[in-house]
């Protein structure tokens, strides 16, 4: 009876045994099944910073949430905290700004020192932690600007050139001109081109474009531009709203601007509303641009096309006799036979081509540097999104789509996605004058415009043909009429 009592007694004691290795093995995993630390990302990537220059620590766990992140300045052997912030929550990814304006820091080398821990077992419950040690150097001295070339003379709607030098690397630079930026694009020998508009909006006294260079540490410099900036007038036109051509436009209106609403107050939302919706989308597309040159010469005018109207052309709308709308008409519409082929107007590259509010079925090609041209209201495009085209290839033909009421081309240029007079780019002369010798004067050669710089100025070359790649089909055509807007 002892024996067996005996034996009795040791199962629970075995059984006690394994579940207690259990739990210990099941904690031990729990404890050290993440031993990794969160990864350290500091922005912007510059050996060089100032004091004032904005920066951010991105923390990243892939297995347990960020706990706490602390950031220091060590200096010899004096170490300033920065920044000590503890996490809330259980995201695996945060993000801390800074600057390092309390640090007391003068020029020279530094080292910045973060230390970030996650919220795991590890560690009996202290986490997994890191420190990344940064060497940097601190740098308060501004980019020196130096002007290359003068700017000449720049009209009111057009589109001014200047080339300029920069004593240090930069994180961005170009003209800004009021709440617009004009980026300039680094050339081979180093010089900065950068062209820049005079929107048709400012007049002469309120222009005032300015070079901004901002270096990697950044540091600001900004220096005014010294230019003969000239007034032009533009023309004034009115125009009747008719009820027919609000019946043509109904179902296409109604995609625009879909809702319960009149006739008339569709047509006063898309030619308000839709067209500010549309010149900020003008504007992103205009970022798509080459660093480098793809046009050559004087860009190709629609042929055998009459002028229908002009850019910057005022409009003040009439609906019943009375005033119902007033809006700029941006670019030029080009008539001629209904459906005609559209050339494109230099080499360049598709960066848009489908269909945008008041511009219809549209296309975009950027020729470099910022400088694209636009083709709209067209009734069929034969050209896609980065497809490459050169000079007089067929991008399409002639319709009356958007706020169309006729078969026409509106064609227009843009400036980093402000549009421009067309005109100055339809001229040899002018482009030789104000784009060409100015590079070669700041010592460039621009070799792909001056080749071309004189060669005729409206018609396509004979070889025209149609671009290679087809595009997907447009929207509907809408019915034709007389009338062009």
């Amino acid at each position: 009876m002892y024996i067996m009592s005996r034996k009795r007694s040791s199962f629970p004691v075995v059984t006690l045994v394994i579940i207690l290795l259990v739990v210990l093995g099941g904690g031990g995993f729990i404890l050290f099944q993440d031993m990794n630390a969160p990864e350290v990302v500091l922005t912007p990537k510059t050996e060089y910073v100032s004091p004032t220059l904005p920066m951010t620590v991105t923390l990243t766990d892939k297995s347990s949430p960020v706990k706490s992140v602390a950031i220091a300045v060590r200096l010899g052997d004096r170490v300033t905290p920065i920044l000590e912030k503890t996490f809330e929550g259980t995201s695996q990814t945060q993000e801390v700004n800074f600057t390092l304006q309390d640090a007391g820091l003068k020029e020279g080398p530094f080292t910045l020192e973060i230390t970030a821990r996650d919220a795991s077992y590890a560690g009996f419950g202290r986490g997994n932690s890191v420190t990344e040690v940064i060497p940097l150097r601190i740098d308060t001295s501004p980019p020196r600007i130096t002007a290359k070339t003068s700017t000449g003379y720049v009209s009111r709607g057009g589109t001014g050139c200047i080339v300029y030098s920069i004593s240090k690397e930069v994180s961005q630079t170009g003209v800004k001109v009021d709440n617009f930026f004009f980026p300039a694009f680094r050339q081979k020998n180093g010089d900065y081109l950068c062209f820049f508009a005079f929107p048709y909006t400012m007049s002469t006294r309120e222009y005032a474009p300015k070079i901004v260079a901002i270096d990697l540490a950044g540091n600001i410099q900004i220096n005014a531009l010294s230019a003969h900036f000239m007034n032009r007038e533009f023309r004034h036109d009115t125009i009747n709203i008719s009820p027919a051509f609000l019946e043509s436009k109904a179902a296409e209106f109604a995609e625009i601007a879909p809702g319960s609403m009149t006739e008339i107050e569709r047509f006063l939302k898309v030619n308000g509303e839709v067209r500010r919706q549309n010149a900020l989308t003008l504007l992103e597309i205009g970022k798509d641009t080459s660093p480098d040159i793809l046009w050559q010469g004087a860009f190709l005018r629609l042929p055998k096309a009459a002028s229908r109207a002009g850019f910057a052309d005022r409009r003040t709308y009439l609906w019943q006799g009375q005033k119902a709308d007033d809006q700029t008409h941006l670019g030029f519409d080009l008539a001629s036979l209904a459906q005609s082929d559209i050339p494109a107007a230099n080499n360049g590259r598709v960066v848009f081509a489908g269909y945008l509010g008041i511009y219809g079925n549209m296309v975009v090609i950027d020729h470099g540097l910022g400088l694209q041209s636009l083709y709209s209201h067209m009734s069929s495009i034969s050209v896609q999104k980065g497809q490459n085209v050169a000079k007089g290839d067929i991008i399409g033909k002639t319709g009356a789509t958007g706020m169309a009421g006729g078969d026409h081309l509106h064609f227009g240029i843009l400036i980093s996605g402000l549009e421009v007079t067309p005109l100055e780019w339809l001229d040899a002369h002018w482009i030789k004058d104000n784009v060409t010798d100015r590079v070669k004067d700041a010592g460039g050669t621009a070799p792909d415009i001056e080749a071309a710089a004189l060669e005729g100025d409206s018609t396509p070359s004979p070889a025209a043909k149609p671009a290679a790649k087809p595009a997907a089909k447009p929207k509907a055509k809408p019915k034709q009429g007389k009338q062009r807007r």
